[in-house]
């Protein structure tokens, strides 16, 4: 018996949304952090998320969740 696995196309896989939600987030928060006085801690934890935001992708595609 075999399990039909899942084929995801043009940008519609699991790994693309995650990497692409992390980074709005990491943009959002970067900005607001810039907006509040340049509040650089915040606007260090919105990098950071916009440096985790492709890493997140890549291990989420090589665990099979991208696009072939």
């Amino acid at each position: 018996m075999t399990v039909a696995q899942e084929k995801y196309h043009h940008g519609r896989s699991p790994a693309g949304w995650a990497s692409s939600v992390i980074a709005i987030l990491g943009s959002i928060v970067g900005t607001v952090g810039f907006f509040m006085d340049i509040n650089w801690t915040v606007v260090f934890v919105g990098f950071a998320l916009l440096i985790l935001a492709p890493i997140v992708g890549g291990t989420l595609h090589k665990m099979g969740y991208g696009t072939e």
